[in-house]
């Protein structure tokens, strides 16, 4: 029998690169990883219908440079820059610590894994026939330039 692996692991280092960039000695890497889990649960609650695929944490001295990847940039960034500013200092209030954040679009929302599936999950969610929601992804997603799904 085959051994389960699991392919983030996997792939991390080789195709992959760490969702997380920073180093800490055994006193402060549990704290700091409690820290990087309530980010991106707080990024991922707050800003739900901005599609937002991924989050990146890096860790300097005494700042955190996030980025995040979302479909709809300016419903992250808000009118002036005010969405991204509440963020900021909602986590600045969390880890007391300076915080930079980076917003980056993703240009083909229906080719990213995460952001169709979340797409799926939320027509299931409002009653829509599910053979209809995949149909409709894979269609979407094979058009835009998938080799497959």
């Amino acid at each position: 029998m085959g051994q389960k692996v699991n392919p983030h692991g996997l792939r991390v280092g080789i195709n992959k690169d760490w969702d997380s960039r920073w180093y800490a000695d055994k006193k402060h890497f549990a704290d700091n990883l409690i820290e990087d889990y309530k980010i991106r649960k707080y990024i991922k609650k707050e800003l739900f219908l901005a599609g937002i695929s991924n989050t990146e944490i890096e860790r300097f001295a005494n700042r955190i440079k996030v980025n995040i990847f979302t479909a709809k940039p300016g419903m992250v960034i808000g009118k002036g820059g005010s969405g991204v500013e509440i963020v900021r200092s909602t986590i600045e209030k969390m880890t007391n610590k300076t915080v930079i954040i980076n917003v980056e679009e993703i240009k083909y929302p229906d080719l990213n894994a995460q952001l169709v599936a979340e797409s799926i999950a939320s027509q299931i969610e409002r009653r829509v026939s599910f053979r209809r929601a995949m149909k409709q992804a894979m269609q979407r997603s094979m058009r835009t330039g998938a080799k497959g799904i």
